[in-house]
């Protein structure tokens, strides 16, 4: 297993499984062209990843997808831990937005992440 970070005139090729995590293509290119892409590859595509500085020390998440057939095999653990390794010392906290579905919740809570401070609806936070 790698996880790559994918270079700006590449990051369109990934597209279609962004679209997973965020299904409105403009608010994806709102945050792709500002963000960091990863691509996690385990015998072929897995899994991607965004991930924007917001200042202040806080990162966020902006989009986490797996291959729908891949879902449930750590592969977004593994996203979500190696995000945290690559951030962990250049920051004081990274930031999750999701919807409130009942998989993604539970996903994110197994991962350690708490629910953000102050609690906004559909936001977890990692202090690191």
């Amino acid at each position: 297993m790698k996880i790559e970070l994918i270079k700006e005139e590449d990051k369109r090729n990934y597209l279609e499984l962004l679209l997973l995590a965020d299904e409105q293509e403009d608010m994806i290119d709102k945050y792709l062209w500002r963000g960091e892409l990863f691509a996690l590859y385990d015998g072929g595509l897995r899994a991607v990843c965004v991930v924007t500085d917001e200042g202040g020390g806080v990162f966020e998440v902006k989009n986490l997808a797996v291959e729908p057939r891949f879902q449930r095999r750590g592969y977004g653990r593994q996203m979500m831990e190696f995000v945290c390794g690559r951030y962990g010392g250049r920051c004081r906290k990274i930031l999750v937005g999701t919807g409130e579905s009942p998989l993604t919740i539970p996903f994110y809570r197994s991962c350690g992440w708490l629910s953000g401070e102050p609690p906004r609806k559909g936001f977890f936070h990692r202090q690191l």
